[in-house]
């Protein structure tokens, strides 16, 4: 079984330190060395692995500090090496990832940017989903089209119910804003968004989140096709 711990950096950020039974460590997105590093040391000092989700800098900045420090390969997609860090293996759909007793498979999920990748871990239930879905929405269409967010959408919808989405941002809150306007009258959204303000107020992450809540609660991911989820992120993205 492995596990996903959220390490908070930057201002709203989150990389993901994965540990599982046999004491293998890695760690997702490591965009600030300083809390990274913090969190490897006292899971044990030890890291096994990078991954990167996709070639924005509050993601990646870090990485070739923390491959110093740990001697520790970067794992990212192939579509992107080009402006990723270096990375010591290539990787695409479908490809899978040895993580000691547990396997992350990799799934294409353009939307956000072209070249985004995200790491399913079906021993665990965790779903490293970077910018492309967040806790009650989605990455903006900076390079991709909402045909292609739409498809990566789907294809985390289609997972077991009680995944653990773990996202880039901490950016729920806000969220729930806007996913309120945009379906008021959904009652489950209402009880979940008056979890995240207690969740907030006390200084705590709302992620991970499980899949089943965003699919009655996120509106992103309730959308019925393409149409209605460009129409969404036009008006969250005006919101």
């Amino acid at each position: 079984m492995i596990t996903a711990t959220p390490v908070p950096l930057l201002k709203d950020n989150y990389a993901w330190l994965l540990r599982d039974d046999s004491g293998f460590t890695a760690i997702v997105d490591p965009a600030e060395p300083g809390p990274v590093a913090a969190a490897i040391d006292a899971a044990g000092g030890t890291l096994d692995l990078i991954l990167l989700t996709h070639h924005h800098g509050d993601h990646v900045a870090g990485t070739d500090e923390i491959r110093a420090r740990y001697s520790a390969p970067v794992v990212g997609a192939k579509a992107d090496a080009h402006r990723l860090p270096k990375l010591d293996r290539e990787v695409w759909e479908g490809s899978e990832i040895d993580l000691g007793n547990a396997v992350a498979r990799v799934y294409e999920t353009p939307g956000h940017t072209r070249g985004h990748i995200s790491f399913y871990i079906a021993d665990g239930g965790v779903l490293l989903c970077g910018d492309t879905l967040f806790s009650l929405g989605c990455g903006r269409l900076l390079e991709g089209t909402p045909q292609e967010m739409f498809k990566s959408l789907m294809r985390f919808a289609a997972l077991p119910g009680d995944t653990l989405v773990c996202c880039g941002h901490e950016y729920t809150e806000s969220n729930a804003a806007f996913a309120r306007h945009a379906d008021p009258e959904n009652l489950d959204l209402l009880a979940y968004a008056e979890r995240v303000t207690e969740l907030r107020a006390m200084g705590l992450p709302t992620i991970p989140s499980r899949l089943s809540d965003e699919l009655e609660c996120n509106p992103f991911l309730r959308a019925g096709d393409v149409a209605s989820l460009a129409d969404l992120r036009a008006r969250k993205d005006r919101f």
